[in-house]
């Protein structure tokens, strides 16, 4: 007994310092491997269509595949990332230069509004505050703002491709993962130490949430920064890449969405004079909000539904942890540790039973 005891001591000591300095070893490039995990995940039935067209060579599929992905992903991935960098830099000048300004008679007719003409005649009486001052905290909030904005869209876009190292590391991996990942996953999930039936439905969860989480809610989000750019192009408003890319980030929000970049949009074609454009942009910017209610349950309808909450949580822990690759790896980690949760908690049910 004392025998087993030390025996079953040892292998978990022994297994707890391998995990240690395994989890050291690839910490470097976590982001790398994460990229090339989900992308061989979903070029993985592609891979397999290619792999029989080429008459059973997969090494020749997975190389042909990962030759493509730079130039289909992150090349326009890249390219956006700096056109957004410039954009942004163009808007702080922008602002700071003086381009933006409230048109006068636009507070004139806010005093014309009763609740709004109380607060602002208040703000005049009591706190020495004139049109000029409102306009210049107006400014001053929105370039801080969108400083902060732009930088932190900047920094996710480009990190997104990262260095060049670990560019090429994502490809190398792609490739074998490509090539042997089937077999390797196989293996891997034999090792979970549950019934056939309980591994068989880990992978579907994970495999069902990161197609909902890429298909519905990325593929959706990317819709809506693009009808948003496309109506700051016509409104005329400045740098519509910048808030394209901001609509689309906002959108994995459970709340608020897109309706937070075109919203103040609205109120600042308002603020500028232009009626129509204002008009325009309000009814743009509705349809782009409806426009989820069509488009997400049309993409991911196919597959398991993903908490929103879960969403929400894991694209917001998750970029923070894992850079870019976080919004979908965020989300995929939280519900498969609730589905390892609940499989525990039948467990125990059953035990009690």
């Amino acid at each position: 007994m004392d025998a087993l005891f030390y025996r079953r001591i040892f292998l978990v000591l022994v297994l707890a310092a391998l995990g240690i300095a395994l989890y050291r070893i690839l910490n470097p490039f976590w982001g790398a491997l994460l990229w090339a995990g989900c992308l061989a995940f979903l070029l993985g039935p592609l891979q397999v269509r290619l792999t029989h067209r080429l008459r059973g060579r997969p090494g020749l599929a997975a190389g042909l595949l990962t030759l493509l992905t730079p130039f289909a992903i992150f090349v326009p991935l890249f390219l956006l990332g700096v056109s957004f960098a410039n954009q942004a830099r163009t808007l702080v000048n922008y602002l700071q230069g003086g381009g933006w300004r409230i048109d006068p008679t636009v507070i004139d007719r806010l005093h014309e509004i009763p609740m709004v003409g109380n607060t602002l005649q208040w703000l005049v009486d009591n706190a020495n505050v004139s049109s000029a001052q409102l306009q210049g905290w107006a400014v001053t909030g929105a370039q801080t703002l969108l400083r902060n904005l732009a930088s932190a869209g900047s920094n996710l876009l480009l990190g997104a491709v990262g260095t060049a190292v670990s560019f090429v590391l994502m490809l190398f991996l792609l490739f074998f993962l490509l090539r042997d990942g089937r077999g390797m996953l196989e293996r891997l999930v034999r090792l979970v130490p549950t019934p056939e039936g309980r591994r068989r439905e880990l992978l579907d969860v994970v495999g069902n949430t990161t197609r909902a989480v890429v298909y519905g809610s990325g593929l959706t989000a990317l819709v809506q920064g693009a009808l948003t750019g496309i109506g700051f192009a016509i409104t005329g408003l400045p740098s519509p890449i910048v808030f394209g890319v901001l609509a689309t980030l906002l959108s994995l929000l459970p709340a608020g969405g897109a309706a937070l970049v075109w919203g103040p949009a609205v109120i600042a074609l308002l603020a500028m004079g232009s009626t129509g454009m204002a008009i325009f942009m309000l009814v743009w910017g509705v349809a782009i909000s409806v426009s989820d209610n069509v488009l997400r349950p049309l993409l991911v309808s196919h597959h398991a539904p993903v908490s929103t909450l879960a969403v929400f949580i894991g694209v917001v822990g998750g970029v923070s942890a894992f850079g870019a690759i976080g919004l979908i790896a965020g989300p995929v980690i939280l519900t498969l540790i609730g589905t390892l949760l609940r499989f525990l908690d039948e467990s125990l049910a059953t035990q009690q039973d």
